[in-house]
């Protein structure tokens, strides 16, 4: 019974660590665009290492724009 006086308050900060973590999300802008990442798992963009310039292989006709 004790340990009832000790779980609770801190489950109810917990719960509340996380409802403050999902409005930081949405306030952020996390939740704005869900598709993106999905459509970026499915490219096969060939890999690059940090500082090499990448040759220019964009298509015609391609909508997304490659970085």
């Amino acid at each position: 019974m004790n340990s009832i006086y000790l779980l609770v308050p801190l489950s109810l900060t917990l719960v509340g660590a996380a409802v403050w973590a999902f409005f930081w999300a949405v306030d952020r802008g996390q939740f704005e665009d869900l598709e993106d990442g999905s459509r970026a798992a499915l490219e096969e963009d060939d890999f690059v290492a940090p500082g090499v310039e990448r040759a220019a292989t964009v298509s015609e006709g391609s909508n997304s724009p490659r970085p």
